[in-house]
């Protein structure tokens, strides 16, 4: 969330001039893969970034090697694009002068390209817009007759979304400086441990083996799932049952021994579930705890329009996982006292007002077994204090899934049924089931409220019919949330989170009007544009908006226009 209106760094006018600088490189969409010969060796080290960044070079910081997504193997490479910097990162490979080679990688995310210089005859580059899988980049080069070392390289194209890349490969003849290893079979996993049940389901976690690209859990001797992170949520169990699991380690060469068994028993079927009190179709508004130019509210002022009002943000502190809230003397209360009472009136009003965890400049570190429960017992504290109805995580900075997990389950268990739990990604987290994002969202279902995803500071991104659609059109909204609703998330935890005015964000604002052409088509199968869902869903949650404050500055003509709509939906 923009804690204040900033550009999004160079206008998106450039990406018109993206195919004819690309075509100036001798670039294409994708290239062509060549013939192996026998000797024929990937000469990139550290191609899959299993090894960090290792043999790599980022411009200005722009790269960091990430455990998921990836394509293959344990990490990847993801670089972000900032201001004049397309985060470009490079290796120098050593090659054999006067041959060929096939230069390729796996790629995802933002634009992307992949290009090799110092070939001593063409420089090539191959290149591709927004993907929201995996997909291979490919070109052929040449080495003159004197080149003995090229540099490979990987850039995104400015102000535009992250990019990522993986298996990374210059294949042709051993110029000599070395190849990967390959592969051995991991080591058996240590450290399988309970991290919580309920009447239906038992949570393990387990420490990463190096060289695992993946993982195995058994019930009772019988594989019944399959993680990438070192964390799993084993459902459909029964009531006051004993069970047993253990959990393997595997990669291309094979899987390891079974770890030592350990003994869940799932809780007893008294546990009414999670039953937020949370309207069928809801609006949820951010309340700024600061004054960034937009009007200044104390929560009593808050439209009866929103249901669910998240203050923001919470603040981290010294301790990792650790958050704490500070009331802004600017937003004018006199006393926490004063700030308390108005969130019993709104609750009293039947609205929820739950602490939000993050935003634009939040970091809050939570990976660690100490940091979640670090996580759990402040935030669960701070609902005491405040009386607040639960957290929103909008994190922005990147998150670990499997601690993330861990954290939320514990406060969970703290807050009971009750608890409201919402999150709010950026589109690149939620374009498909390997992010960290999704597969927290996945991996917190039966406690999760509502996943409001920022359809804004975005650019372009695909949808879930593979299609690239742009910011600011009601396909951008409906394409882009389909992925969600038909790969795990339940429609009632699927929301539209939109500015609330065109001051509220950097880009990717939309007429009220969009938005509830976009509910229709969700809904009802009506005010589609030319992306039109295979099936309706009548139980989505509703929408969400930056911020309260920008509302109110506008005349709260977002919240007068979408939040009768939302509440009217079917």
């Amino acid at each position: 969330m923009d804690r204040r209106t900033r550009s999004r760094g160079v206008a998106r006018r450039w990406l018109g001039v993206l195919a004819a600088l690309a075509l100036g490189a001798g670039a294409g969409l994708m290239g062509t893969a060549g013939t192996a010969q026998a000797a024929d060796v990937n000469n990139v080290k550290n191609a899959g970034f299993e090894n960090g960044l290792a043999n790599w070079s980022c411009s200005a910081g722009s790269g960091t090697a990430v455990s998921s997504p990836v394509h293959a193997g344990s990490g990847a490479l993801r670089a972000t694009p900032s201001g004049q910097d397309n985060a470009k990162c490079t290796q120098t490979v050593a090659v054999k002068p006067g041959s060929a080679y096939t230069l390729s990688a796996w790629v995802q995310g933002g634009y992307t390209y992949l290009g090799v210089s110092g070939t001593g005859v063409s420089d090539v580059s191959a290149w591709t817009p927004d993907s929201g899988s995996w997909k291979r980049l490919s070109t052929t080069f040449t080495t003159g007759a004197n080149t003995t070392q090229v540099t490979v390289y990987t850039h995104g194209w400015y102000g535009q979304a992250p990019y990522l890349v993986d298996d990374v490969s210059a294949f042709g003849p051993d110029g000599g400086g070395g190849t990967d290893p390959e592969p051995e079979v991991p080591a058996t996993p240590a450290g399988l441990a309970v991290s919580s049940t309920t009447s239906s389901s038992v949570s393990l976690s387990w420490n990463a083996v190096p060289g695992a690209t993946g993982y195995h859990v058994y019930r009772d001797g019988t594989r019944v799932q399959s993680a990438t992170g070192t964390s799993a949520t084993v459902t459909g169990l029964a009531a006051s049952t004993s069970y047993s699991f253990q959990v393997s380690a595997a990669n291309s060469a094979g899987e390891s021994a079974k770890s030592a068994a350990v003994t869940g028993t799932t809780a007893g079927g008294g546990d009414p579930g999670p039953g937020p009190s949370v309207p069928r179709h809801a609006v949820t508004g951010y309340w700024q705890n600061f004054d960034n130019g937009a009007t200044v509210q104390k929560i009593r002022d808050v439209s009866a329009q929103y249901d669910i009002i998240a203050v923001s943000f919470a603040d981290s502190t010294a301790t990792p996982g650790e958050i704490t809230f500070n009331l802004d003397p600017a937003v004018g209360y006199g006393s926490t006292a004063e700030f308390k009472q108005d969130i019993a009136a709104k609750q009293a009003d039947g609205k929820n007002v739950i602490l939000s965890v993050g935003g634009e400049k939040g970091n809050v570190t939570i990976n660690s077994d100490a940091s979640a429960t670090a996580f759990a017992d402040s935030a669960y504290a701070l609902m005491q204090e405040y009386g607040f109805n639960g957290v929103d995580i909008d994190l922005e900075h990147g998150i670990n899934s499997a601690y993330l997990t861990k954290a939320l389950r514990q406060l969970s268990q703290k807050a009971g049924s009750s608890l409201v739990l919402t999150m709010a990604p950026q589109t690149i987290d939620m374009q498909n089931t390997g992010t960290e994002y999704f597969k927290t969202a996945l991996a917190v279902k039966d406690i999760l409220t509502v996943v409001n995803m920022q359809y804004y500071n975005s650019g372009s991104m695909l949808g879930c019919d593979g299609k690239v659609y742009s910011q600011g059109s009601v396909d951008f909204l409906t394409a882009l949330a389909c992925i969600q609703l038909e790969n795990g998330l339940d429609p009632s935890q699927v929301g539209l989170g939109v500015p609330a005015s065109p001051r509220g964000a950097g880009s990717g604002y939309v007429d009220p009007s969009i938005v509830k052409n976009a509910l229709d088509c969700l809904t009802r199968g009506t005010g589609c544009g030319s992306f039109k869902p295979s099936r309706t869903y009548p139980s989505l949650r509703g929408a969400m908006t930056w911020s309260v404050n920008w509302d109110a500055t506008a005349s709260h003509a977002w919240s007068n226009a979408v939040g009768p709509h939302v509440h009217n939906l079917p």
